[in-house]
């Protein structure tokens, strides 16, 4: 067999630059978390202001921004934590990470010589004060770029052929939209502007004190690479903006090597001069790897910020929803996805509005949901809950998927049963009592998923659900997946998959550069993946196969409401 084994007292750093906060996870070489550290922007960064991370534009119908700064300054605190810990930056092989995807910086005219000449005796936030020519970066909650989709889209030859193209039709918080609206509104803002980095590559370009090629995973996500050629789509391009190859740089594969530590890192933190720094990538595709999803049966759920049902599939086909990325451990499969804007914030929303600001009282109400509690034999008749027959859609901003605005709607179904749709009336109502309200949005937010995923051609069950994100340590949300997908629900040692997948992608970028060559992932850990920090527990079994069939009845009516919504509402 093959070795793949790594350096016996090295170790792996991950970061994972997300909506609210920097984290780093640490591996040592037999793949163990050894550290872990996190910077929240909005308590520990105060003085930007920022609200969950970002700040919403009131002037303009949905701008979404978070100050570009804010992240430089984020990875000095978090340097000077790990520090500070007692972490031996000098046993550090390799570094890479994770960043939300989407989200763009817009690099000033000259700014590649600030890099290059880094000062070691200051903060790395006391040095790029000057250097970005757009000093708030749009991200992906932004929605303020519709006209720019349907333009882009039409220039291509429609939304199903640039889907084909690029692996998503436009989406307004997609990085292609983002630049033209900046070429059009801003043009000498565009004009003075040398370099565009995704949120990934720029962390990248911190660290290399250079500017770093957009990985081919992270660079699907911009709406200009075919996805097929893993190049840049000339048609895409010109479809943006003029010069715009020569802004974005050359691409390059997520396992690459972006540079070795810039000697910054090296002076200030005692870096060794030959760490490497592998391609930086998103935040969905390092959950990938971190979760080690490798078999097309499986799904992932991700809850946070914003919510992302993904798998992997060889074959995938575009579609007007959902979104297909190059699999960023693997060269022949696709990572395909679909992401829901209203996640952790709405849930934390209904919490403090109808659960009197507490978690505890939130999953009492969800409780009486649970699949344990959910229904009561009677002979060979079981009693199904579910919410009595409420379906509710809560959107705090503008939602992807579907393209509602924002909004609440709630139904009652009469005559509910779970049993069929015929004699099925729904009214719609103000507000429901709060049990309901806690139920009717996790049941909502995952019938939706389950939805969407099952139209966008996912397995249906699933083998499996590995879940992460922070709502994946709610135990009683588990058990919701488990009876509305009808499959059994994992979860990782560890909530925060991203910045450990990007520590994970850490090792294999060292592996694949000391091979000179690709290697398969899964071999750093085959055989052995019980005794690592990336295995996997059972946390939830699957629902009853009666509980299953009766939410796939109440999951019809509610698409069936969604598309009306849709037809009425939806930002075409």
């Amino acid at each position: 067999m093959e070795d793949y084994d790594l350096p016996h007292d090295a170790l792996f750093l991950g970061f994972d630059s997300s909506t609210q906060s920097l984290k780093a996870t640490v591996l040592d070489s037999h793949l163990n978390i050894v550290a872990t550290e996190l910077v929240h922007f909005d308590s520990e960064l105060p003085h930007y202001k920022t609200k969950d991370g970002v700040f919403r534009d009131p002037s303009v119908n949905g701008r979404i921004v978070s100050p570009t700064i804010m992240w430089v300054e984020a990875l000095d605190l978090m340097l000077q934590k790990l520090a500070k810990s007692g972490l031996d930056f000098g046993k550090i092989a390799a570094v890479s990470g994770s960043g939300q995807q989407h989200g763009s910086v817009y690099w000033k005219s000259g700014s590649s010589a600030i890099l290059s000449s880094l000062d070691v005796t200051k903060r790395l936030v006391d040095q790029f004060g000057d250097a970005f020519s757009v000093k708030e970066s749009p991200i992906w909650m932004d929605s303020s770029t519709t006209a720019q989709c349907r333009e882009i889209e039409k220039a291509v030859g429609g939304a199903l052929e640039l889907a084909r193209i690029t692996g998503s039709c436009a989406h307004e918080r997609y990085t292609g939209p983002q630049i033209k609206k900046i070429f059009q509104t801003q043009p000498e803002v565009y004009r003075d502007t040398e370099r565009i980095s995704l949120v990934s590559s720029f962390m990248a370009c911190l660290l290399t004190g250079a500017y770093a090629s957009i990985d081919e995973t992270d660079g699907a996500g911009m709406n200009l690479m075919d996805i097929k050629q893993r190049a840049w789509s000339k048609v895409a391009l010109e479809a943006t903006a003029p010069g715009l190859e020569d802004k974005l740089g050359k691409l390059a594969p997520a396992y690459a090597v972006a540079g070795h530590i810039a000697p910054y890192f090296v002076q200030r933190f005692n870096f060794h001069k030959n760490c490497l720094v592998i391609q930086w990538s998103g935040d969905n595709p390092n959950s990938l790897a971190g979760l080690t999803l490798n078999k097309p049966g499986d799904l992932a759920i991700s809850l946070g910020t914003s919510d992302t049902v993904f798998g992997i599939s060889s074959d995938p086909q575009p579609r007007l929803e959902g979104h297909i990325f190059p699999n960023p451990v693997d060269q022949e499969s696709y990572m395909v996805m679909l992401v829901y804007k209203n996640g952790s914030l709405t849930r934390e929303d209904i919490r403090n509005r109808y659960a009197e600001k507490s978690w505890d009282a939130f999953n009492k109400f969800l409780e009486g949901n649970a699949a344990s509690k959910r229904y009561c034999e009677l002979g060979f008749h079981i009693l199904i809950l579910l919410t009595g027959g409420k379906i509710g859609f809560y959107y705090m901003d503008h939602e992807i998927l579907p393209p509602l605005p924002v909004g609440f709607h709630r139904y009652i179904l009469d005559n509910f049963t779970g049993d069929t749709l015929e004699g099925l009336t729904e009214r719609e109502v103000q507000e429901f009592d709060s049990p309901a309200e806690v139920r009717a949005l996790i049941e909502g937010q995952l019938l939706s998923m389950r939805a969407h995923a099952e139209r966008f051609g996912m397995p249906a069950p699933p083998n499996r659900i590995i879940a992460t994100g922070g709502a994946s340590a709610n135990q009683r949300i588990l058990s919701s997946i488990a009876s509305i997908f009808g499959c059994d629900v994992y979860t990782v040692q560890r909530p925060d998959s991203a910045s450990l997948g990007a520590a994970l992608r850490a090792a294999h970028g060292w592996l694949c550069n000391k091979k000179g060559s690709f290697v398969p992932i899964s071999g750093m850990y085959m055989d052995k993946l019980e005794k690592t920090s990336l295995n996997c527990r059972l946390a939830v079994s699957a629902g009853s196969p009666e509980l299953v069939s009766k939410y796939t009845v109440l999951m019809k009516k509610r698409l069936e409401i969604e598309n009306r919504l849709v037809q009425k509402l939806g930002r075409h």
